[in-house]
């Protein structure tokens, strides 16, 4: 079975016309970017914009996480259809339909918050639609900016599409937390049912050739199978993806749950927590111009390093720390992670069949967010039972211990980036060639490192 990538080959690898970016950075390139960007710019206010809408109707930790647990639950139930989707139909369209979801279901969420005050049950259905297209966007999405491009090319416009979504995830925060602040969730969240209908319209522009069909019989349960087998082959791949299902649930329940809380009790509110979420996002910039000039060798074990700092946010939470030392915490994780996503993804590109990407990806998502619901739902909960200081640090233990244990694979110590001459797990020369079906060398998604 082949890939519907077909949308980034065709004028795809044609040069660019514009002057601020490289060659390689093509149309499809381009109109990735810009969709990217938008989308993220209005996400990154939304997050802080939902929290302190439950807050504002009188909402305690549990109703937060809630809310915020309802959108993880329905990416965990539909993501696997989603991925088998996008391997069967066009990946564009599956992309446009679901910005389009998005933008309905956080364009009703803000009626709701700008109308009167919501009953948490809407709330969390909303939130829940949004959910349930983002499992069929994130399955289509993966692998398609490192696919307009040439493999020699990948890393860079990996690094340049990350500094891009980062970028938006700092102005997003930033000004997210001042307009929530300034004139409530209402209108953040509008601006963000309108960033998804813009990103729709341009990822509708995408080059898309007629879509490659299975060759023989196939059916929905058999693909879905086909990717299990790619998927559980690969120790490093499912080892990672167990780690990220913990370290996840644990720092998202840190950063929707928690935080919000703290920063209310603490440091003055939406505001405050609006700047920190932003140094977390200045602090992946920082990290994408790092990766642009670093090409390191293993790139799994530095990127697993990277993830160790994710637990100091969490300290700086428990300690009631002051913001510019929050700041500080933030900023120093979002650097580590980038390190993470760019040799993640490095990974994907050269070890994942491309007809197989979607539904990889798909369990990759799902192994990775799996917990998260469980995690924000029990925030509240293990909050009152345990106290918030107390879960805080748990929480940060548990994200030390996953990733110590994640570098005794042997398999993640090993990987070589392609041209270093080396082998990745299975034996397969990293040549970045992509290996058959039958012959499978290791890879993995994007999910893990919460990219979307």
């Amino acid at each position: 079975m082949t890939g519907d990538d077909d949308e980034s080959r065709g004028t795809s690898r044609g040069t660019s016309r514009g002057g601020r970016l490289p060659a390689w950075a093509n149309r499809d390139f381009r109109l990735l970017l810009s969709a990217s960007f938008i989308s993220g710019l209005g996400n990154s206010g939304a997050t802080i914009a939902a929290a302190y809408a439950v807050i504002g109707t009188g909402g305690n930790a549990t109703d937060v996480g809630v809310v915020a647990a309802a959108r993880t639950l329905a990416m965990v139930v539909f993501l696997l259809v989603g991925g088998a989707v996008a391997d069967r139909v066009s990946r564009r369209r599956v992309m446009v339909a679901a910005n389009v979801a998005n933008a309905c279901s956080q364009g009703a969420f803000a009626a709701l918050v700008l109308t009167g005050r919501p009953a948490l049950w809407q709330m969390a259905a909303l939130t829940a639609v949004g959910g349930g297209a983002q499992a069929f966007f994130s399955p289509a999405a993966q692998g398609m900016v490192l696919s307009t491009v040439e493999p020699a090319d990948a890393g860079k416009a990996f690094s340049v599409f990350r500094l891009a979504a980062n970028g938006a995830s700092i102005g997003g925060a930033a000004l997210g937390g001042g307009l929530v602040a300034a004139l409530g969730p209402g209108w953040v969240l509008a601006a963000d049912a309108t960033g998804f209908a813009v990103a729709a319209a341009l990822r509708g522009r995408l080059s898309a050739a007629p879509a490659a069909r299975p060759a023989g019989p196939s059916g929905l349960v058999r693909e879905l199978r086909e990717g299990w087998r790619e998927f559980v082959s690969r120790a490093w791949l499912w080892g990672i993806v167990v780690q990220f299902g913990v370290v996840n649930a644990m720092t998202s329940a840190g950063e929707q749950v928690y935080g919000p809380l703290v920063a209310r009790d603490h440091l003055g509110g939406a505001g405050p927590w609006g700047l920190a979420l932003s140094a977390q996002g200045v602090g992946t910039v920082l990290g994408g111009v790092l990766m642009i000039r670093w090409r390191p060798r293993r790139i799994l074990l530095v990127g697993t390093l990277g993830v160790f700092p994710l637990a100091v946010p969490l300290a700086a939470l428990a300690l009631g720390l002051p913001l510019w030392a929050l700041v500080a915490a933030m900023l120093g994780s979002g650097v580590a992670i980038e390190v993470f996503a760019v040799g993640w993804m490095l990974a994907l590109s050269q070890e994942i069949p491309e007809e197989m990407m979607s539904r990889v990806s798909a369990y990759d998502w799902l192994g990775s967010i799996g917990l998260m619901p469980i995690g924000l739902a029990l925030a509240g909960p293990a909050a009152a039972a345990f106290g918030r200081t107390q879960s805080l640090w748990g929480s940060a233990a548990l994200v030390v211990a996953l990733t110590g244990a994640v570098l005794l694979l042997p398999d993640v110590r090993r990987l070589e980036r392609a041209g270093h001459g080396g082998t990745g797990p299975s034996g397969a020369s990293a040549s970045g060639a992509h290996p058959t079906v039958n012959a499978p060398s290791g890879g993995s998604g994007e999910g893990s490192a919460q990219a979307s």
